[in-house]
């Protein structure tokens, strides 16, 4: 009888194991850490996509940005105050907590965007107009700079393009190439990376470039490296570029709009985009307008407008994918809530939930075994 007892019992948590499975994800914030701000940490049910309450990871200054290493063992934050900004390297401990290792300072003020790759980290510079690599010690340090790009010209947006304004930098799967969205002078720069050295080089010609005024803010790029993927935040559209692998240029080969046609978007600005595990589908995020757009990756990398949904947040600065490619979580940086949708495996479309989090100025949602948006696998 005690055999049979203790067989179930075991039997029991299993099954309840197996029908609830918790992924956890960081925050990053605007605010000051003498206010209890910082980076916050949280998890994700994946069977009924129910957040967990958020609790303070580490406290911290605008760490508007965060990424994780595809170990779960470091986590690097941009921190964004003005010509003071710098890169934070971070431990994570066994609980989720983060320990600060060190920091550098970014080359250049306004620091809004991290990407990791193998023994190195890179960082845009939005008010500085540049882009800096760093390379990273065994223990997870910040270690030197290896490079520093600044970057010239200006765009059509009085207001929003009166120089350069660097917002992220990606790489290629096989880390040849580094690509940075410049959203003050419509340019996504290029540039060939030296592994050995850590230094960039541009490419010729040194740039793709998008519609005037489209104000590039971030990318995405296909698993096979063929395509980059760039949201411009001032004209409100997705751009595609087929990518030479040998040479890392950039070919503008589709734009279209985030938006309904006919919808005025003069009040609205685009913000994140990612790619789904499978890399069918595209999610784009729109402040103000405050929604989330789908897109279906063709064959030939070009793709097509799915829908648009409501993203149950006010202004959704950012968003996350959880590994499963199954939820999504919004960030709603004007009221201070995380909000799930779930995604149809099928067709991508996005049903939302109930499911909500409390934390003030959401601006990044960083799952751990994070999901590589450039195909590699680090």
């Amino acid at each position: 009888m005690r055999h049979v007892l203790l067989s179930l019992i075991t039997s029991l948590i299993m099954i309840s194991a197996a029908q609830s499975q918790t992924e956890p994800f960081y925050i990053g914030t605007y605010g000051k850490a003498s206010d209890n701000q910082g980076i916050w940490r949280s998890t994700l049910d994946t069977k009924t996509g129910k957040l967990s309450k958020p609790v303070l990871a580490a406290a911290a200054d605008n760490s508007g940005f965060v990424a994780i290493t595809p170990d779960n063992e470091y986590l690097y934050a941009a921190v964004e105050s003005g010509d003071a900004s710098m890169t934070a390297a971070y431990k994570v401990e066994n609980d989720g907590k983060l320990a600060l290792i060190n920091q550098q300072p970014s080359g250049g003020s306004g620091t809004c965007h991290v990407w990791l790759a193998p023994g190195y980290v890179f960082v845009a510079n939005y008010g500085g107009g540049s882009a800096a690599c760093f390379v990273t010690n065994p223990d997870g340090a910040l270690g030197e700079r290896t490079s520093l790009v600044t970057f010239t010209g200006s765009g059509p947006n009085p207001k929003r393009q009166q120089r350069p304004f660097g917002h992220s930098v990606i790489t290629d799967p096989e880390l040849k190439f580094a690509y940075v969205c410049d959203l003050g002078s419509d340019n996504v720069w290029s540039y060939q990376f030296d592994r050995s050295t850590g230094t960039m080089t541009p490419t010729d010609p040194p740039s793709g470039r998008p519609q005037a005024g489209a104000g590039p803010r971030h990318s995405v790029m296909s698993a096979d490296g063929k395509y980059l993927y760039v949201n411009g935040e001032l004209d409100l559209t997705l751009n595609v570029f087929s990518r030479d692998p040998a040479k890392g240029t950039l070919t503008l080969i589709q734009t279209e709009p985030l938006l309904p046609v006919g919808t005025d978007t003069a009040t609205f600005t685009s913000s994140g985009i990612q790619m789904h595990p499978s890399g069918k589908w595209i999610y784009v995020s729109n402040r103000v307008h405050d929604s989330i757009s789908v897109f279906a990756v063709g064959a030939d990398g070009k793709v097509t407008f799915v829908e648009n949904v409501p993203a149950l947040v006010l202004v959704p600065r950012a968003f996350g994918i959880d590994p499963s490619g199954k939820w999504l979580i919004t960030a709603g940086q004007k009221d201070g809530k995380l909000a799930v949708l779930k995604i149809d495996p099928a067709t991508g479309r996005l049903t939302p939930t109930d499911h909500r989090a409390d934390v003030v100025n959401p601006s990044c949602v960083t799952f751990e075994n994070p999901i590589p948006q450039n195909g590699s696998a680090h």
